[in-house]
């Protein structure tokens, strides 16, 4: 699959007439809990030829590809790239600490400090914030919920808490975060949980699970709650 994701990006950059300074797994197969039929979620960041920055028109800075089979792949403009960089954009600290690249020219060294000295830890709390939220509410409150989506609740929670602790940007592995923050005595409720996740398809659907629910709700309204007093950081030089 890896030498299929590579054609596809060589053939990017000739149709595109682009260079692709990194490309990485961004999704639930770089978080570490991919589902036996789970999507490649590739991500890129690029450089075009000097001559495309000079135009005086808008330009569009970035490259989303149909989405085909297993396959989700879009890229952004290295312009794009370093104006969210700028505003903290958690997204790109995910990219640029992907255990699974593709490719990498020499970019990613390079890039990592100059990201770093932007870090905002309220602006990363509030993305992973709402993410969690945005999940719990919408999915995890019927009878019957997608196991999957304990996962897009547990993870940002988690990467709240990492924030919260050290002030830095959270690693992107899920064992990682639940080594380093989750409560011991969830550990074997969690990790049955992604046992499930992993031998299963994306739709496999369980009954709730009430403990699981309180122990989301709980830590959701005491990272609220804990939000206001978070310095802004960020916006360097």
């Amino acid at each position: 699959m890896r030498d299929r994701i590579m054609k596809k990006l060589d053939e990017i950059e000739k149709t595109e007439g682009i260079r692709i300074l990194l490309a990485v797994e961004s999704g639930s197969r770089a978080w570490g809990f991919a589902s036996t039929d789970s999507d490649y979620d590739v991500r890129f960041i690029y450089i075009r030829p000097r001559d495309f920055y000079l135009k005086l028109e808008s330009t569009r800075d970035v490259i989303e590809i149909p989405i085909e089979g297993a396959f989700d792949i879009n890229g952004w403009d290295l312009n794009k790239t370093l104006r969210l960089a700028y505003k903290s954009n958690p997204t790109l600290f995910e990219w640029s600490s992907s255990p699974v690249v593709y490719r990498d020219l020499n970019f990613c060294h390079r890039f990592r400090p100059i990201l770093e000295s932007c870090f905002s830890p309220r602006n990363g709390i509030n993305h992973y914030l709402h993410m969690a939220k945005g999940t719990f509410y919408s999915y995890l409150r019927e009878a019957l919920v997608p196991v999957k989506k304990y996962f897009y609740a547990l993870r940002p929670i988690l990467a709240c808490f990492w924030i919260l602790e050290r002030g830095t940007p959270p690693p992107m592995s899920f064992r990682d975060l639940a080594e380093g923050q989750l409560e011991r005595g969830m550990m074997p409720l969690v990790k049955k949980l992604l046992e499930i996740k992993v031998n299963a398809p994306e739709v496999k659907r369980i009954p709730r699970i009430d403990r699981l629910n309180e122990y989301i709700e709980k830590h959701l309204a005491e990272i609220e709650e804990k939000l206001g007093a978070i310095p802004e950081g960020g916006r360097a030089d």
